[in-house]
């Protein structure tokens, strides 16, 4: 075992993300200092997206981690190690047809289930800390206009115990993150890659503007950027913010 989690429960709070970060500015918390609450008021996802969440049946928390030398240059890394420690322990839940939606929904066949938040606190161009913000979709079974989500409970049929499931997963992501700092971008791209949802299939997107357009996954850059192939064999990398995958 490595190093101990301390997990401050809470019964609501605005967001874990927030909350950690406070925490942050305050006091000097430990390195793997989980909040999670059983009511989120104010989730967000990528861009500012509002995450529902039913209180109590999901779970919805944050770590914190600490470097000492992880450079933005490789802050790409973050997201695949951390995507990948999903990926490990939904595989050891027999959750069926895993993968991750660039850049870091976790997804079961088409539809979501999971969704990470990464906030890195920079100094110059090493990050400090990073706060690592989940949301997984445990034993809610209505989402509502929500069409393209699911949970654990139905596509598995069964109740998963929060606080055990809890456990799984940060132990998960410990084993990534421990080593994370010594890694590139590059070595890490080829599991994050086999992973890759819609990749190689057509696929829609929409641009900035709203427009949409067809295009092929063909791979992540070592920057983290979407690499698609659009008609006429032109390649083209795509930033967070410069595009969203339709299916």
């Amino acid at each position: 075992m490595g190093k101990q989690f301390q997990i401050l429960k809470l019964d609501a709070t605005d967001s874990t993300n927030f909350f950690l970060k406070d925490l942050l500015r305050s006091e000097n918390p430990m390195d793997y200092t989980v909040v999670v609450t059983k009511s989120q008021l104010k989730g967000r996802g990528q861009m500012n997206t509002v995450w529902a969440s039913e209180g109590g049946k999901n779970l919805t928390f944050s770590v914190l981690k600490k470097f000492d030398a992880m450079s933005v240059r490789h802050q790409f890394a973050l997201n695949i190690a951390v995507s990948l420690a999903m990926y490990e322990a939904l595989g050891k839940l027999s959750i069926p047809d895993v993968q991750i939606k660039w850049p870091n929904d976790i997804m079961s066949g088409s539809c979501k289930i999971c969704g990470i938040l990464i906030e890195n606190m920079l100094r110059g161009n090493k990050i400090g800390e990073a706060v690592i913000g989940i949301g997984l979709n445990v034993n809610q079974t209505d989402f509502g206009e929500l069409g393209k989500a699911s949970s654990l409970k139905l596509v598995t049929g069964r109740n998963f115990d929060l606080d055990e499931l809890l456990h799984t997963i940060l132990d998960s992501i410990q084993l990534q993150l421990d080593t994370v700092e010594a890694k590139t971008v590059a070595q890490l791209l080829p599991a994050y890659e086999r992973l890759l949802f819609r990749k190689d299939k057509p696929s829609t997107f929409t641009n900035a503007k709203g427009e949409r357009f067809m295009g092929y996954i063909r791979r992540v850059s070592a920057s983290g950027k979407l690499v698609v192939e659009l008609e006429d064999q032109i390649i083209k990398e795509f930033d967070f913010k410069e595009v969203t995958l339709l299916y």
